[in-house]
């Protein structure tokens, strides 16, 4: 059997996608069954379709792709939720099958998507918008469905992974990691996708949606990047026995479901602590699973293209084999998204003080006032200028109790000479 492929985006991964399908034509052909054709591709650059041997098939119009009668899936690469959006609807709308890596699309209107699958009875596979190689996805909708999954946990961002593994093994600011980090081509020149945590944002809500059945949207996870992170609180995580990761978080709790990316840190025993560099890692915790873990590169073009042509085959093989399209993501459960503020955690929290008499008293009493107990207080580093770091440890504290007691020192414009830097812990 013939499946025809329509490729829309030929940039970084859409290229891999071109590669992967030349190398390995035959053999998916010998494997499967299937003869696995590229018949249009799209986009800007007739250029780019040109490097990769297939100009002859270029058209700058996606609607030759999406209308054509003989394409059997297209795939859509361009990212982004404008044009995008009506490449994957129009697609789905002309009864085609859709392989996407749109993490933005998914995390933002994944219920108009669902509901326009559901409308035509086609399939739509999303695997690459999370993770890039590793296999997330499939094991959440399928291989664990058997459990209840109690928790996700996952480094899905390899640029700031990168940042602050050199931050804390090098002695890099953050500054100096940052451009590193573009130089190498692993952050791009406007980072704040990245560094503001809104990347691992999008990734979270899609794992959130699957992993508990329930719509969750990019809107709904509390989101803080690491800018504010430094040298300094690397080094005093490092010796409290910690390291600090940008973490997307998702806990099923009594109550409701808790979403959130934010700085972390987790012990140095926990198997996401050994994950540096670019790797990314996804840890699942399931009633009858237990933990289990899944490590690998989460970015580049043989990755994602990886991710994207797995999904590809996939659904290759449905349709050659006449099943009925597998729900992409039914979402069926309306489970609470709890509020940040109504959560309960240990802080990390660093303070720009004046030294002098009587700062430490008056910080002391504020935490008390609003029912935060400190665990442990240390000055870190020399006096310089009058002013001094001195780090606090809580123990577990009510997120809204935590930041009306730093407001309130904030407004202390005689004591506080910078923003705070807040760690929140995972144990």
């Amino acid at each position: 059997m013939t499946i025809n492929i329509g490729l829309v985006g030929t940039g970084t991964v859409g290229g891999g996608c071109i590669d992967i399908l030349q190398k390995h034509h035959d053999a998916f052909e010998r494997h499967l069954g299937i003869d696995v054709q590229l018949a249009r591709v799209c986009s800007l650059s007739p250029d780019e379709a040109e490097a990769h041997g297939v100009g002859h098939l270029f058209t700058s119009d996606y609607r030759e792709i999406v209308n054509d009668p003989n394409i059997d899936i297209v795939i859509e690469l361009i990212g982004g939720t404008t044009i995008a959006k009506g490449v994957v609807l129009e697609a789905l709308q002309a009864g085609k099958n859709v392989v996407t890596a749109n993490k933005a699309l998914m995390a933002t209107f994944g219920e108009e998507v669902m509901d326009a699958v559901k409308a035509v009875g086609t399939e739509l596979a999303f695997g690459a918008s999370v993770g890039g190689g590793i296999p997330i996805i499939g094991p959440l909708k399928h291989s664990l469905i058997a459990n209840e999954i109690e928790s996700v946990m996952g480094i899905v961002n390899g640029t700031t992974n990168y940042m602050l593994t050199r931050m804390a093994e090098d002695g890099m600011s953050y500054d100096e990691a940052l451009a590193e980090a573009q130089a190498k081509g692993f952050a791009e020149a406007n980072p704040s996708a990245d560094v503001d945590g809104f990347d691992a944002a999008a990734k979270i809500a899609i794992l959130a949606s699957i992993a508990f059945n329930s719509r969750v949207t990019i809107d709904d996870v509390y989101t803080k990047g690491i800018s504010s992170i430094t040298t300094t609180d690397l080094a005093a995580a490092d010796e409290m026995g910690y390291v600090v990761k940008l973490m997307a978080i998702a806990h099923r709790l009594d109550n409701g479901i808790d979403v959130r990316v934010h700085p972390t840190m987790i012990p140095k025993g926990h198997q996401m602590a050994n994950v540096n560099g670019v790797f990314n890692a996804i840890y699942v915790v399931g009633d009858f699973v237990g933990e289990t873990m899944f490590f690998g590169e989460g970015a580049g073009a043989g990755a994602a293209a990886s991710a994207v042509m797995g999904d590809v085959l996939e659904v290759a093989r449905h349709i050659d084999m006449g099943y009925k399209p597998l729900p992409a993501c039914s979402c069926t459960d309306d489970l609470k998204i709890l509020p940040i503020e109504d959560l309960s955690m240990k802080y990390y929290i660093r303070f720009s003080v004046s030294d002098k008499l009587g700062v430490l008293a008056t910080m002391a009493d504020t935490f008390a006032r609003h029912n935060v107990s400190v665990f442990s207080m240390v000055q870190r580093g020399a006096v310089v200028d009058g002013v001094v770091d001195v780090i606090y440890v809580t123990h577990t504290a009510r997120e809204s109790d935590i930041r009306e007691a730093v407001d309130e020192i904030k407004s202390m414009n005689d004591i506080l000479h910078a923003d705070p830097s807040i760690i929140r812990v995972e144990e």
